[in-house]
C-alpha cells in the first residue's frame, strides 16, 4: 500500500515550532548586536566629547596669564597691584585671562570663566567669556554659556600655590589670592551613573616660575609639578 504525498499535521507543527525556535534565536542575536553596535557609538561619542574637553581644559589653564581683570577704587587710584585680580578660584567655578582658539573668540586675550552649574542633566561644565578690555562681569552673560560637558554627578576645582617658604602648599578648593595665579589647578570629575565615560584626573600647571633660568632649575620645577600630580591622585584614591 502506497503512502500518501504530504505532511501530518504533528510533521507541521514540530516544524513551525523549530522556524519559530530558529527565528527568535536570529532576532535575538540580531538585537544583541544592535544594541552593542549602538552601547558602542555611545562610548565613542561620549569619550570623544570627554577628551576634547579635557584637553580644551588643560590648554586653557596652560595659556592663563597674570594679565589683572578687575581693581578696587583705591588700587585705580594708586596703582597697587596687589589689589588687582588675575584670577578667582572657588570649588565650582575658576575665572583668568588667556588666550582664546579663533573659532570662539578674537581681539586678544579674554576673560575665561568655567563654572560648575546646574542644567536639564545634572551639573554641566561650561564656559563663559568676555574681552578683558573694559571687562565687566555682566558682560559674561550677554552671550550663551557653551556647554563642554554634562551630566555630572559632582565636580571640584582644586588650588596649588607655594608658601612663604618656596615649598608646595596642600591643595585647597578656594584660591585665597586673587592678585597672582596658583602653581596648578585641579578638577575632578564624577559623571552620573550609568555614565560610559569616566574622566581622567586633570591637573594643569598654569604659572611659570620666574627663577627658573637654566636647565638645573627648571628639571626641579618639573619635579615639583610632579609631586603635585601625585598629591592630587592621593586625594582622589582617599576619596573613593
Amino acid at each position: 500500500m502506497n503512502r500518501p504525498n504530504g505532511f501530518t499535521l504533528v510533521e507541521l507543527l514540530l516544524a513551525i515550532t523549530l522556524l519559530s525556535m530558529l527565528l527568535a534565536l536570529a532576532y535575538g542575536g540580531l538585537s544583541a548586536s544592535t544594541r552593542a553596535t549602538d552601547r558602542g557609538q555611545t562610548i565613542l561619542e561620549e569619550s570623544g566629547r570627554l577628551r576634547m574637553a579635557h584637553q580644551f581644559v588643560r590648554k586653557q589653564l596652560n595659556q592663563a596669564i597674570p594679565l589683572a581683570f578687575s581693581q578696587t577704587e583705591e588700587s585705580q587710584q594708586a596703582l597697587d597691584p596687589v589689589a588687582q585680580e588675575v584670577f578667582l578660584g572657588e570649588a565650582n567655578s575658576i575665572r583668568f585671562v588667556g588666550p582664546m582658539p579663533g573659532y570662539l573668540g578674537f581681539g586678544g586675550p579674554q576673560v575665561q570663566q568655567l563654572s560648575i552649574v546646574q542644567s536639564e542633566d545634572g551639573l554641566a561644565l561650561v564656559l563663559e567669556h568676555a574681552l578683558v578690555q573694559g571687562f565687566e562681569e555682566s558682560l559674561l552673560s550677554e552671550r550663551a554659556p557653551i556647554f563642554l560637558l554634562d551630566h555630572i554627578a559632582n565636580a571640584e576645582f582644586q588650588f596649588q600655590g607655594r608658601d612663604e617658604n618656596g615649598e608646595l602648599s596642600p591643595w585647597t578648593n578656594r584660591w585665597d589670592d586673587p592678585s597672582v595665579l596658583p602653581m596648578a589647578v585641579a578638577l575632578d570629575i564624577v559623571f552620573e551613573e550609568g555614565s560610559y565615560a569616566q574622566w581622567p584626573l586633570l591637573v594643569a600647571a598654569i604659572k611659570v616660575d620666574g627663577s627658573v633660568a637654566d636647565g638645573a632649575n627648571e628639571a626641579n620645577q618639573k619635579n615639583t609639578f610632579k609631586s603635585a600630580i601625585e598629591q592630587m591622585r592621593d586625594r582622589r584614591k582617599d576619596r573613593n
